[in-house]
C-alpha cells in the first residue's frame, strides 16, 4: 500500500457542495487540506451543448449501476466530476422556510423539526448566498423567512414569452416569485443558448461548487485537491474510535493517508455506503452507526414534471427557469395540509423530448415544444427508516417507496389548474423517479441523541469525534425546496465551528 507524502492535517471526501464549501471554509487555517475527488475536472467541450448527447446518450452519466427493492438494476443521476452533481444542476440556491426548521405535520406523516431553528442557519444562509454569487429578490415569496440581509445581486428577469405566464398567474391571485438562481446570466448568454438546468458547464457563468467555492481556494497553498481519487474504506485506531486512516484508490494503485480530521460529502448514498463498508470488529454494523440508523431515512423529493401547451401560446425561450410558486408550500390555500413547491424547468426542447419519446417523429416535437411551457411540482419526502440503502459488497441497493404522494398529486392537479386558467388547454405530467436521486438526503441525520442519530448538530459523529459529515446525508427532513443552499449554509456553520474549537485549540 502506497502512502501519501503530504500528510494532510484535514481529509475532504467529495467536491460537491458540502465538500467544496467545507473547503472554501477552512481555508484560511493554516492546515494542510486534502481533497478526494472520485471524478474529473468536466472539460470545456462541445459534447457540454450537445442535448442528445446529454439526454439521449447520457454521455455523461457514469457506469454505475444500483440495484431497487426488487432487486433490479438501473442507473442512477449522480455524476462524478470535480463539482459533483452541481455541474448539472438548476442553480435554484433558497433558504429552507422558516417552519421547515419546526415539526410539521404533513397529510403523509410528521416531519421532524431539525435541533436547531431557521434562526441559527440564517447569518450562515447569507454567507452561502454571497459565496455563490446568488441572484434573487425576496419581495413577491409569501413564505420568504426573516433575512438579515438583502440579495447581493438582482434577480434574473424573465424572458418576454415566460413574463405573459407570470402575468397571467398573478391575475389569478397567485404569487410568482423570482427564483434565487447562482447564475451570471450575462456571462451564461455570451457562450451558452441552452438552459443552465441539466446541462453541463464549464464555468459559463452557473455557479456550483467548482466555480464558486473551489475556484476561490485555488490560491491557498494549504488545499490541494486530488482528482480520480475514489475513497474504499475508513479505518478506526484500535483503542479507539478516532478514523486513523482514509484508504482510496487511485491509478489502480491503493493509497492512504492519516489526517487529523475527516470530512466526508460523498453524497447521501455513498457517503451511507462507505460508513457502512468500513465496519470492522469494534464496529460491525458500520462506522458512526451505534444508532442503527447510518443509511435509513433516504429521501428524494416527490416531483413532476407539468407541461402546459396551447397552439396559440408561443415560447421563445432559451433558460426559461426565473419564476416559482410557494403558494402550496406551508398550507393547501384552504387551511389544509402543506402541498409543496413549484418552479420552472429549464426550457424543455423537442430534442430533449426525443429523449423519453424516441418514436416520436421530431417536426411534432418541436411543434409541441415551440407552443408549451414546463415546471417542476416538488413536495416533500417524509423521512422513514424503511427507506433506506443496503450494501452487499461494493452492491448499493436502495430501498425507496414514495410517500406523502397523496398531497403531491393534489399540488400537480393545483398547478394544473392554474395552467389551464392561463389558456393552455392541454396539460400533460410525468412524474420523476428513482433514476433521479439529484436531492438524495437523509442517510446519516443529526439530530440530539446518539441512540437514535449518527450526527450531533455540527454533523459530527458522536463516534468518532475527528469525523463530520457534511452533504445532504445531514438532513433530518427534506422540506420542499431545492436543498443545495441548505447544505452549503451549514457546511459553512461546521467550518466555522471546526475553526473555533477544534483546531484553535
Amino acid at each position: 500500500m502506497q502512502r501519501d507524502l503530504d500528510h494532510p492535517d484535514i481529509v475532504i471526501i467529495g467536491s460537491g457542495i458540502g465538500g467544496a464549501t467545507m473547503a472554501f471554509g477552512l481555508a484560511n487555517s493554516d492546515l494542510k487540506i486534502l481533497i478526494l475527488e472520485s471524478g474529473e475536472q468536466m472539460p470545456d467541450s462541445p459534447d457540454n451543448d450537445d442535448q442528445q448527447k446529454i439526454f439521449s446518450q447520457q454521455h455523461f452519466k457514469p457506469d454505475e449501476v444500483w440495484f431497487d427493492k426488487d432487486n433490479k438494476a438501473f442507473r442512477p443521476g449522480n455524476y462524478y466530476y470535480v463539482g459533483g452533481n452541481s455541474k448539472f444542476y438548476g442553480a435554484v440556491l433558497a433558504r429552507y422556510r422558516q417552519e421547515d426548521f419546526e415539526e410539521m405535520i404533513h397529510e403523509g406523516g410528521v416531519s421532524p423539526a431539525w435541533p436547531f431553528g431557521y434562526a441559527e442557519l440564517e447569518p450562515w444562509y447569507c454567507a452561502a448566498e454571497k459565496l455563490y454569487r446568488v441572484r434573487g429578490n425576496s419581495q413577491a415569496d409569501p413564505t420568504e423567512p426573516p433575512r438579515s440581509h438583502p440579495y447581493a445581486f438582482a434577480a434574473i428577469e424573465d424572458e418576454a414569452d415566460i413574463a405573459i405566464v407570470r402575468r397571467r398567474l398573478q391575475k389569478q391571485g397567485l404569487s410568482p416569485y423570482s427564483l434565487p438562481l447562482a447564475v451570471d446570466i450575462a456571462q451564461w448568454s455570451q457562450s451558452r443558448k441552452v438552459p443552465w438546468d441539466a446541462h453541463p458547464h464549464y464555468f459559463n457563468g452557473k455557479f456550483d461548487a467548482e466555480t464558486a467555492a473551489l475556484s476561490l481556494t485555488a490560491s491557498h497553498s494549504n488545499i490541494q485537491l486530488l482528482t480520480g481519487s475514489k475513497v474504499i474504506r475508513l479505518k478506526t485506531a484500535a483503542d479507539g474510535g478516532r478514523i486513523e486512516e482514509v484508504v482510496y484508490q487511485r491509478n489502480n494503485q491503493t493509497c492512504s493517508v492519516r489526517p487529523k480530521l475527516v470530512i466526508l460529502a460523498a453524497g447521501a448514498v455513498h457517503s451511507a455506503a462507505l460508513l457502512l463498508k468500513s465496519k470492522n470488529t469494534r464496529y460491525p454494523n458500520g462506522l458512526a452507526n451505534r444508532s442503527g440508523m447510518v443509511g435509513r431515512n433516504f429521501m428524494n423529493h416527490n416531483c413532476t414534471a407539468v407541461v402546459g401547451f396551447s397552439h396559440r401560446y408561443c415560447n421563445r425561450s432559451v433558460y426559461q427557469k426565473t419564476f416559482g410558486l410557494n403558494d402550496f408550500y406551508l398550507s393547501d390555500g384552504a387551511g389544509g395540509y402543506p402541498l409543496g413547491n413549484i418552479q420552472l424547468l429549464g426550457r424543455v426542447s423537442g430534442q430533449i423530448l426525443k429523449s423519453s419519446l424516441p418514436a416520436a417523429p421530431g417536426f411534432a416535437l418541436n411543434y409541441f415544444s415551440r407552443h408549451s411551457i414546463d415546471f417542476y411540482a416538488m413536495s416533500e419526502d417524509l423521512p422513514s427508516p424503511e427507506n433506506r440503502i443496503q450494501l452487499d459488497g461494493d452492491k448499493i441497493t436502495l430501498h425507496w417507496e414514495r410517500n406523502n404522494w397523496a398531497a403531491h398529486t393534489r399540488l400537480v392537479k393545483k398547478l394544473s389548474n392554474a395552467l389551464k386558467k392561463c389558456g393552455f388547454y392541454f396539460v400533460m405530467s410525468k412524474p420523476f423517479d428513482k433514476r433521479t436521486p439529484s436531492h438524495q438526503c437523509g442517510t446519516v441525520r443529526m439530530g440530539i441523541d446518539p441512540e437514535r442519530d449518527p450526527l450531533n448538530s455540527y454533523c459530527q459523529a458522536w463516534e468518532h469525534e475527528n469525523l463530520y459529515v457534511v452533504d445532504a446525508s445531514f438532513m433530518p427532513s427534506s422540506a420542499a425546496v431545492n436543498p443545495s443552499l441548505t447544505i452549503a449554509a451549514q457546511a459553512l456553520r461546521v467550518a466555522d465551528h471546526i475553526m473555533q474549537h477544534r483546531l484553535a485549540k
